[in-house]
């Protein structure tokens, strides 16, 4: 299984431990400090004052006639078995003004909500877009970034919800509630407590169906996610199935958690489809109760006819705020934790891009003093470095994998911060260089490409978005790409798919290298940049690199000793720390460590 399909079904199933019950009992998640998030998420809304004071106003107002509405049914029902009809015409122009008016509310209520959520959920994405771009790259690299995107749809998604159903709900429901739990009282006291009777089985027989259905909806959620990984994984990887002959193999253990699957869907689906039957049994023994005691209570004169069909109205539309703002529970837990999540995210600590120095040019004179550096608190990556470079030398970081030759480059950069000592950019600590200034003077090519879904236009310019035609056109030749793009039905206007996946892997390196080419680089960083291209290409990008690099310092790093052999320096890098340093024929001709290296890989040829 990757380790992303892994990470992912893990988190799932952490996340389901974590979980209550919502609509239906379906699991949701809820969040560790409810109040403190609550208080956090309402600031929202104090921007939307309007649009917040509107949706009550309009709440209450469709309450108000739906309470009212069969009151003066009950009258109508009096007056013909009164025999007064002289009344029941203008009863009946009440009645149809309160349903047309409570149509007219429930339909400005639904534009009102959609524009509150939408408004608020657009400024939570906003600022947590902008939180997320100003994030230091050290906390980008610790955190999935499958999570991250989840935090800004989903989680986003689920406030939006709320706002948008379930808080106009929750008002109504509650304000329902009072209305016609004040009107039965009215109108009969002792009717009222015999309709209610059936509200304490409502809720007893809702909770003991929820457990039920948690418990289902939990399993099936953890077999899903299983089920998912294991599609997966297995496709991902087809060519390897494929390869051992695993294909029964693998369809036996797919049909296997599938059949799990299926039963535990079955039963949960059964379980959570009694809930509707139950609640209407309920609802129907209520309507029993409310017509033989009604019935008797207007032999007693106590009521009238028109009262019974009243209470019997009243007593559904009673139940039915009970039942909803019990599924809001869980919809209102599952939108906290959301924001809970989204404000994590907002209270971390901005990337410091602190510095007082304004650079717009410089020499190029680089210096490592008694460098130390630890992603991980106790476990050391680079230890007591010092390396100085001296204006317009190419100096290239060899070594095994896992020496620290990237991680020099991130430190340089600022994406991370060192543990101790310094670095220094013409004798002046890179701490006290304005960040921004810092990496416009420096442009790099890293081994992953990073192409965006855009024109190959847009791509190239990325880095300076006022290049003219004519500078990209020049950027794409240096780069030995322009045949290439030419020969695209769009040319420089061909929109690149997701990550470029359109291009060949060399293609996007190519790409990359002409996008640095445009950034007019004081200093130049190449991490790998050509290891996806081949022998005949990486020639050609080698001239051009060169040609890129003259006057400039420049950072060279390379599996490939071919990409490094003209270097003024080669710096052999063991454990964080630096074994050797001289130029291509020195280290040969010493035998050590940059020696081992090139037999590995050139015995017996010229480089």
């Amino acid at each position: 299984m990757s380790s992303n399909t892994a990470q992912n079904n893990q988190n799932a199933q952490m996340s389901i431990g974590r979980r209550g019950r919502g609509s239906m009992g379906a699991p949701v998640e809820k969040p560790k400090n409810g109040r403190k998030t609550l208080g956090r998420l309402l600031a929202y809304f104090r921007g939307q004052r309007v649009f917040v004071v509107l949706l009550f106003v309009i709440v209450t107002s469709a309450v108000i006639l739906q309470v009212a509405a069969p009151s003066f049914l009950s009258r109508a029902i009096d007056c013909i078995t009164a025999g007064t009809f002289d009344r029941l015409p203008r009863i009946l122009v009440f009645m149809l003004a309160i349903y047309l008016g409570g149509s007219i509310c429930s339909m400005i209520q639904e534009i009102v909500s959609a524009h509150l959520s939408q408004r608020i959920v657009k400024s939570i994405r906003g600022e947590l877009f902008g939180k997320t771009i100003h994030l230091p790259v050290s906390y980008l690299d610790s955190h999935s970034h499958g999570d991250l995107i989840s935090r800004m749809t989903n989680d986003a998604e689920n406030i939006s919800n709320v706002v948008s159903s379930s808080l106009s709900s929750l008002f109504s429901g509650v304000l329902t509630l009072i209305g016609t739990l004040s009107i039965m009282l009215w109108y009969s006291w002792q009717l009222t407590l015999l309709s209610c009777s059936t509200i304490v089985l409502s809720v007893v027989f809702t909770r003991i169906l929820s457990k039920l259905i948690r418990k289902y909806y939990v399993q099936r959620q953890q077999l899903l996610g299983s089920i998912n990984g294991i599609v997966e994984e297995k496709v991902s990887n087809y060519k390897t199935v494929t390869a051992y002959n695993q294909q029964e193999a693998t369809i036996e253990e797919f049909n296997r958690t599938s059949d799990q699957l299926t039963k535990t869907g079955i039963t949960a689906e059964i379980i959570s489809s009694s809930m509707g039957p139950v609640m209407n049994m309920l609802n129907n023994i209520s309507f029993v109760i409310v017509a033989v005691f009604g019935g008797y209570f207007v032999i007693k004169g106590m009521i009238s006819v028109g009262v019974i069909s009243a209470f019997i109205i009243y007593s559904k539309q009673f139940s039915r705020p009970i039942n909803e703002l019990s599924q809001l529970y869980g919809q209102i837990q599952t939108a906290m934790a959301g924001a809970e999540r989204i404000f994590e995210i907002l209270d971390a600590a901005s990337e410091d891009k602190s510095g007082d120095v304004r650079v717009k040019q410089t020499k190029g004179v680089i210096e490592f003093k008694h460098v130390d550096f630890s992603y991980v608190p106790g476990k050391p990556i680079i230890r007591d470095f010092n390396l100085k470079v001296e204006a317009g030398k190419k100096i290239a970081l060899v070594g095994s994998t896992g020496s620290g030759k990237t991680t020099i480059v991130n430190l340089l950069m600022r994406f991370y911060e060192i543990d101790s000592g310094e670095i220094l950019l013409d004798g002046v600590n890179i701490k006290d260089i304005d960040c921004n200034d810092l990496r416009d003077l420096i442009g790099i090519v890293l081994q992953d490409t990073v192409l965006f879904t855009d024109s190959i236009r847009n791509n190239l310019a990325y880095a300076n978005p006022q290049a003219t035609n004519k500078e990209i056109v020049q950027a794409a030749e240096f780069s030995h790409c322009r045949q290439m793009i030419m020969g695209l039905p769009k040319r420089y206007r061909t929109r690149l798919s997701e990550s470029g996946d359109n291009l060949s892997q060399g293609q996007r390196q190519l790409i990359a290298i002409g996008r640095t080419f445009l950034s007019y680089p004081q200093i130049l960083i190449l991490d790998e940049a050509t290891s996806n291209i081949d022998t005949r290409t990486e020639k050609h990008i080698q001239d051009a690199m060169y040609k890129l690099m003259e006057g400039k310092t420049s950072l060279i790093i390379a599996h490939r000793l071919s990409t490094i052999a003209g270097a003024d320096q080669i710096v052999v890098m063991d454990q964080g720390s630096i074994v050797e340093t001289g130029t291509h024929a020195e280290l040969l001709a010493r035998g050590g460590r940059y020696y081992e290296l090139y037999q590995t890989q050139y015995a017996g040829q010229e480089i």
